[in-house]
């Protein structure tokens, strides 16, 4: 029987810090905020020329359907290639600077279609067993960054290359394979990339003071460091990291980690959008220094420009979604279990998502000034104490996120 996560199921640590970015237009001071920023963040020549936007389009009205890769790295350097220091990966209950492995542990696309009134996130489980770009093989696609960093990083070391030039070199390798492996896998064109690691989400988290979350039970986790009692509460720094990063003892495991994300993407989306972060100086200097100190872009990435084309995007025009999946104890070769995935069903999901009449209305609402009804509202989890739904056997779909999850 197919097996399918809940459509509310969404990795989240990245797209926290690129939702902060890409909608800082509420105010003059915003706008200010933002010239500085694009100064200064890091980026990476990773977008082959296919997916690049033709330079007349860029800051136009949207006129074409964009499709962002998100990726939260399970990364111990920083985003210009240098070590993290031992007491922020001790807080972080990180291990230490050998532990990781450069694996994308959070993956998810965005689509903006024409007029950039709405989103649709789309998130897929690291453990996917797909085809990795390159002819690297068959692994798991949180594999595909890891995998070609560490052929590019030998090769480059050879050359004489050492510490952070070559973990930035490195990193654009890594890049570029899971650019292409999702491509490939989802049937996209993937037009932009934006990066975060373990620091920069402990940053973000702590620049919004905190995120609202709900759980079903108590939970003590020692792998993460997530301890934390059932019912409402807000989380922020290391505490928010421990949330969207435990999977061990959970009914559903890594299934029900992407819904932790999820709901806390949801929250944080509407704590950024409508809680007076972007009208308060103090919040918004904190927010663009912790996607300064922690966030790659891919190079040629105007974003100043593009929070121009997303004006009119709101914490309510954001829909969730997750790629159906046919089994979460796939036996592997090499890999251990992974998810087992059906790529041309995947790319039929993926299709049909994103021909949804929210999705395609975004560029006619955009011309008339009206709102545009989201493919799922985005909103603060329930403080009620009705659980959230369980994991579907149903077809996937977009959905809410809503409600306690586990």
């Amino acid at each position: 029987m197919l097996l399918t996560s809940r459509g509310r199921r969404i990795g989240g640590r990245v797209a926290l810090g690129v939702v902060s970015t890409l909608v800082l237009g509420a105010t003059g001071y915003a706008w200010s905020q933002l010239h500085r920023l694009d100064a200064s963040l890091v980026t990476a020549d990773v977008i082959s020329p296919s997916g690049r936007v033709p330079a007349e389009q860029i800051g136009q009205p949207l006129q074409t359907a964009q499709n962002i890769l998100l990726v939260g790295l399970d990364s111990r350097t920083d985003a210009n290639g240098y070590p993290l220091p031992q007491n922020v990966l001790d807080a972080l209950h990180a291990g230490d600077s050998t532990d990781g492995g450069d694996t994308t542990d959070t993956m998810i696309v965005v689509h903006i279609p024409v007029g950039g009134a709405a989103a649709t996130a789309i998130s897929i489980p690291r453990d996917s067993y797909v085809d990795i770009a390159g002819g690297l093989g068959k692994h798991k696609i949180n594999s595909a960054y890891s995998r070609a960093k560490a052929n590019a990083k030998s090769t480059l070391s050879a050359q004489g290359l050492s510490g952070p030039q070559l973990e930035v070199q490195a990193n654009e390798a890594g890049a570029k394979s899971a650019i292409q492996t999702v491509e490939q896998f989802t049937g996209l064109t993937i037009n932009h990339y934006a990066a975060v690691n373990l620091a920069g989400f402990y940053a973000l988290s702590n620049a919004v003071g905190g995120v609202e979350v709900c759980l079903k039970a108590p939970v003590h986790d020692s792998y993460s460091g997530a301890d934390f009692p059932a019912g409402q509460q807000s989380l922020s720094g290391a505490q928010a990291l421990a949330f969207v990063r435990q999977r061990h003892d959970l009914p559903n495991g890594d299934l029900d980690r992407i819904a932790r994300q999820q709901a806390f993407l949801s929250s944080m989306a509407k704590n950024v959008l409508g809680a007076g972060t972007l009208t308060n100086p103090a919040k918004l200097d904190a927010l663009m220094s912790a996607v300064q100190g922690s966030v790659v872009l891919d190079k040629g990435w105007d974003v100043l420009s593009f929070a121009r084309q997303l004006r009119g995007l709101s914490s309510g025009s954001i829909g969730f979604a997750t790629i159906p999946v046919q089994s979460l104890s796939l036996q592997t070769p090499y890999d251990g279990d992974a998810v087992q995935v059906d790529p041309a069903q995947v790319r039929e999901f993926v299709r049909t998502a994103l021909a949804t009449p929210a999705v395609t209305a975004s560029s006619e609402s955009a011309s008339q000034g009206t709102g545009v009804r989201p493919v799922a509202n985005t909103s603060t989890p329930s403080t009620s104490s009705t659980p959230a739904e369980p994991p579907s056997l149903s077809s996937p779909r977009v959905s809410s996120a809503s409600g306690c999850v586990n």
